[in-house]
């Protein structure tokens, strides 16, 4: 099976490169995507021998001009054409943010398997990505441990016999935390996840519960749930990776300890298993696990999402860019952690839907609402 990586030198990229490099004689890399990491890439050429590769710009390419024998492509138009390459047969999308919309288009139009691990893209234009699916008969598969969760639930199951799809969440490093002690978090205690290691994005997404709400999008897209039916619930220990409740009230859910390897290595070989992926559980170990409901009152940034996905249209556009606006104002200092959500809302309070909903309109919306953020006075 030939492979393209899209964000290749992030956390998903990496690891998806430790399964791939641990079963050579499945899977061979053709082609790799990564932002401004040259040094990291120019390793990942020797080790696998892409065809292509693409850079975001082109700083690096002194770094990359001795790795002879492949392709080196920049900027996003050079991602577009990794994630279409005739030869490939899996795209691994994983690039961070809305960053990743284009190049993920670009592989769902060209009719490829798409392991999906990049959440915004369908934020920003879900309605869009499943229609071109449905033409170029693209399959998406997700690796997100929550969707990829359900996605394995589901398998061989009539949809109309489930009643709920549950999403489990950490809650983060600020789980017991009150409103007071949220006011004064530094990006340096955000980044501290007390579970997952993931890139800085996801990981401030994961504290303020963003990334919780950008899930809940993704799976209304993926698994066609009305939105009433896509339930959140707070698991700290993440064991559970998400559950499936159906209409008789029995609920199936998937475990394992939280290692995004095993939702990579599932998304590149199913409906079968790779051997030895991720540590056992012993449950015995393990204790007890324990859940609770979210707290929208500490975290509004869940219940924006909600309200995004309720308005619709353009809405989680707007929401989605907005807030990663808001994540890069409070990394760099200039608002606290609880003023992220405040600055979100008000963006989203001050939009006003044209209607439209091609890709220019996903732009023109995810412009409008940057500039609005950028500018925003709280």
């Amino acid at each position: 099976m030939k492979i393209a990586i899209l964000g290749s030198t992030g956390s998903i990229g990496n690891s998806a490169l430790e399964v791939i490099e641990k079963y050579p004689e499945k899977y061979q890399v053709v082609g790799l995507s990564a932002g401004n990491n040259a040094e990291l890439l120019q390793e990942q050429i020797r080790k696998f021998k892409p065809k292509m590769v693409s850079l975001s710009d082109d700083s690096g390419q002194d770094i990359l001009n001795d790795c002879f024998g492949t392709e080196i492509l920049f900027g996003v138009e050079g991602a577009c054409k990794i994630a279409s390459m005739p030869e490939v047969d899996v795209v691994i999308a994983a690039i961070s943010g809305s960053a990743g919309l284009l190049p993920t288009l670009a592989a769902v139009k060209a009719g490829k398997t798409i392991a999906l691990a990049n959440k915004e893209s369908l934020v920003m234009a879900g309605e869009l990505i499943i229609s071109e699916a449905k033409k170029s008969k693209a399959e998406i598969i997700p690796i997100d441990s929550e969707h990829s969760a359900i996605f394995q639930l589901l398998k061989d199951k009539k949809i109309e016999d489930v009643k709920n799809i549950i999403l489990t969440a950490s809650g983060g490093p600020f789980l017991g935390s009150t409103l007071e002690e949220l006011e004064n978090v530094t990006p340096a205690e955000a980044l501290k996840h007390p579970r997952w290691k993931m890139g800085n994005k996801v990981t401030i997404d994961s504290a303020s519960m963003m990334n919780k709400g950008l899930e809940v999008i993704e799976a209304y897209y993926i698994f066609g749930m009305p939105v009433e039916n896509i339930k959140v619930i707070v698991h700290p220990q993440s064991i559970v990776h998400s559950m499936v409740e159906f209409i008789d009230g029995t609920v199936f859910a998937q475990l394992s300890h939280p290692d995004m390897k095993a939702p990579i290595a599932y998304a590149l070989s199913c409906p079968d298993r790779l051997d030895d992926i991720v540590k056992p559980l012993s449950f015995a170990e393990i204790g007890k696990l324990t859940f609770e409901d979210p707290d929208y009152k500490k975290f509004p940034n869940l219940r924006l999402a909600f309200r995004a996905l309720g308005t619709g249209g353009l809405m989680p556009v707007v929401m989605n860019s907005a807030n990663e606006v808001a994540v890069q104002k409070f990394c760099d200092g200039l608002i606290g952690f609880t003023f992220m959500p405040k600055l979100i809302e008000k963006v989203m309070d001050a939009f006003n839907d044209n209607g439209g909903r091609s890709l220019e309109d996903i732009l023109e919306a995810d412009k409008w609402a940057r500039d609005m953020a950028i500018h925003c006075k709280l």
